[in-house]
Formats: C-alpha cells, sequence, structure tokens
C-alpha cells in the first residue's frame, strides 16, 4: 500500500484529516510514527509558504510524499491578526487567546469582527511540489466562547450563515464546510496519482 506522511503532530488536526481522507485508498503515516525531526522554522510571510516550506522539509527528511498544511484565523478589527502567528499568538493556552481577543476587540471600541478561517494545503515529494491549494471560510467572531466539538480558535468562530461555532457542529458538519475540510477535499483525486507516479 502506498504511503503519505502528514506532517502535523497536532492531534485535532489529525483527527480531522485522518477523517476527511477515509477510504483513499493509502496509508496514512504521522510524525508520531517516526523516528523524531526537528521541526523547521516557519518562516514564511503567508500561510501558502508555510505549507510549501514544511511538506518539502518532511518529505526531504524522511524520503515519503508528504502534505503539510498551514492555517490560522484572521481577525478583521484587529489587523487580521493573528493570522500566520495564530498557533503561537500570546501563548499556546486557547481560553487566554479568547480572553485576549476580546480585550483587543474592547480597546477597539468593538464588541465583534468579521473573520475567516485561511488553510493552505501543499503536496510535496522531496523539493518537487505537486501540488497546493487554499480555501477560507468567512465568519465572525462570537462574543464567548461555546462548545467542545472543535480545537483552536473553533470555540470562538461562527462561520456566515450560522448561528453556531464551529465547536458547537458534529465532526461531519463541520469537515463538511471547514477551510481545512474543503482543503483536503480537494487533494483527495491528487493523492493517488502522486504516488502511482513514484
Amino acid at each position: 500500500m502506498n504511503e503519505i506522511l502528514i506532517a502535523t503532530t497536532n492531534p485535532g488536526k489529525l483527527k480531522e484529516i485522518a477523517g476527511i481522507l477515509t477510504g483513499v485508498p493509502i496509508k496514512l503515516l504521522t510524525l508520531n510514527d517516526l523516528e523524531p525531526i526537528v521541526e523547521p522554522e516557519e518562516t514564511g510571510a503567508t500561510f501558502a509558504e508555510n505549507a510549501r516550506l514544511k511538506a518539502r522539509y518532511y518529505s526531504s527528511a524522511t524520503g515519503l510524499v508528504s502534505v503539510a498544511d498551514d492555517s490560522g484565523i484572521e481577525i478583521d478589527a484587529l489587523g487580521k491578526a493573528p493570522g500566520v502567528h495564530s498557533a503561537r499568538w500570546h501563548g499556546t493556552d486557547y481560553p487566554a487567546k479568547f480572553r485576549k481577543i476580546q480585550e483587543l476587540l474592547r480597546e477597539r471600541g468593538v464588541t465583534g469582527s468579521t473573520a475567516r478561517f485561511v488553510c493552505c494545503v501543499a503536496l510535496a515529494d522531496g523539493e518537487s511540489l505537486l501540488y497546493e491549494t487554499a480555501a477560507t471560510v468567512e465568519g465572525e467572531i462570537a462574543p464567548e466562547p461555546r462548545g467542545t466539538n472543535g480545537f483552536g480558535y473553533d470555540p470562538v468562530f461562527v462561520p456566515d450563515g450560522l448561528e453556531l461555532t464551529s465547536a458547537e457542529l458534529t465532526p461531519k458538519e463541520k469537515d463538511a464546510r471547514s477551510h481545512r475540510g474543503q482543503a483536503f477535499a480537494a487533494l483527495v483525486p491528487v493523492v493517488a496519482e502522486a504516488l502511482s507516479g513514484r
């Protein structure tokens, strides 16, 4: 069976990606299945640049076709912050991040903001970039965190057309409309073709 490396250690991402790629005739490996690899420094100025950087880095390090994503939230009232810095913005404690969002919004005299989740995905074989795609989901910041089904910023993001936060959706509902679900769904038909040419 062909193998592909999902280049992330984030358990929330791994669970989502595995669900999205269910039925694809490949074996999914994760960084947890391999000997430890030093993480690359994410120096890209955009989500796309970081996704390419990680996919190429891990594929070159392991010899496996690798897929990596870079994703985050852009909050318009905060100048599109945290953007590419989403994971480490004001630490790694998400309840603290949520409080910081509300604090910064209050400082700007607003009670909410339009926002979006962005996900860029890259597939690489060594230094060769085989495919890349991106997806965006528009929405707004919730007045307070709600829901326990998601991870990251899901509890404070309400997708357009819904009253529920992303963390209040079932995994299936979220995958059908999320930024990561859309981006990885576009990847599915490409993966088998990429591996068959090796």
